[in-house]
C-alpha cells in the first residue's frame, strides 16, 4: 500500500515519513479576527500557534466561532487529542485519525516543538505531501496570475 509517495510493507513506517516538513504556521499574537480570515481558505483545517518554535494550541474552526474577535486565537485551541510523535507508527496515526474524524494532527517532539503537520487526504486514502502542497501552491499563483493578466 503506497501512503503519500511512500511504500508501506509491513510496517515500520512513521508519522515523520509522512508529515508535511514545512506547515505554515502563525505566532501567538494572531487573533481570533485573524483566524477567522485564515480559515476563508477551505484547505486550511488547523491553524497552528506557536512561539519560538513550541506549539501553543491547534486551533479549529469551532474553537473559535464564539470567541471575540480580539482574542488570542491560541486561547480558544487545545493540544490534547490534536498532536502526535513524529516517530509514532503511522498505521496507528491514521487508523486514530480515521476513527476520530481528524484530517490533521500537528507533529510535536518531546519538548512540545512543532515538527511538521501529518495531513489526512480528503479521500482518506493517504496523506499530503509536500510536493503536493507546493503544487497547489503554484496553482494558485499561477491562476492568480491569469487573473490579473485578463483585467
Amino acid at each position: 500500500m503506497s501512503r503519500a509517495g511512500i511504500q508501506c510493507v509491513g510496517g515500520g513506517v512513521t508519522v515523520a515519513d509522512a508529515m508535511l516538513h514545512a506547515p505554515k504556521v502563525c505566532g501567538s499574537a494572531t487573533t481570533v479576527a485573524q483566524a477567522r480570515e485564515i480559515f476563508e481558505d477551505d484547505h486550511v483545517h488547523a491553524v497552528l500557534v506557536v512561539d519560538g518554535g513550541r506549539l501553543l494550541a491547534v486551533v479549529e474552526r469551532p474553537d473559535i466561532s464564539s470567541m471575540s474577535p480580539q482574542v488570542p486565537a491560541w486561547l480558544s485551541g487545545r493540544l490534547q487529542g490534536r498532536v502526535v510523535r513524529p516517530d509514532a507508527d503511522l498505521d496507528v496515526a491514521w487508523s486514530v485519525m480515521t476513527a476520530n474524524q481528524r484530517r490533521r494532527l500537528a507533529v510535536i517532539d518531546d519538548q512540545g516543538m512543532l515538527r511538521g503537520l501529518l495531513c489526512l487526504k480528503r479521500t482518506g486514502l493517504g496523506f499530503c505531501s509536500d510536493a503536493d502542497v507546493e503544487a497547489r501552491a503554484s496553482e494558485r499563483r499561477a491562476n492568480a496570475t491569469a487573473l490579473r493578466a485578463d483585467r
